[in-house]
């Protein structure tokens, strides 16, 4: 199973950093923001919260 066809659960936010738990296999990743200037924030991403990732390899290029 790849990492974008699991759902995530939020279990916390450090910094510029997310973290996630997978709902079904249990790994949890560590996501670094690649945009500092943007900070995620917890109205964002409230503990608990439901999230997918998406391929980035798979968006359409400009």
């Amino acid at each position: 199973m790849s990492i974008f066809d699991e759902q995530y659960r939020v279990v916390a936010i450090e910094g510029d950093r997310l973290v996630i738990r997978g709902t079904l296999s249990g790994d949890v990743l560590t996501i670094v923001n690649p945009e500092p200037e943007t900070p995620l924030t917890k109205e964002d991403y409230p503990l608990g919260k439901l999230i997918a990732l998406t391929d980035p390899s798979t968006a359409p290029l400009n």
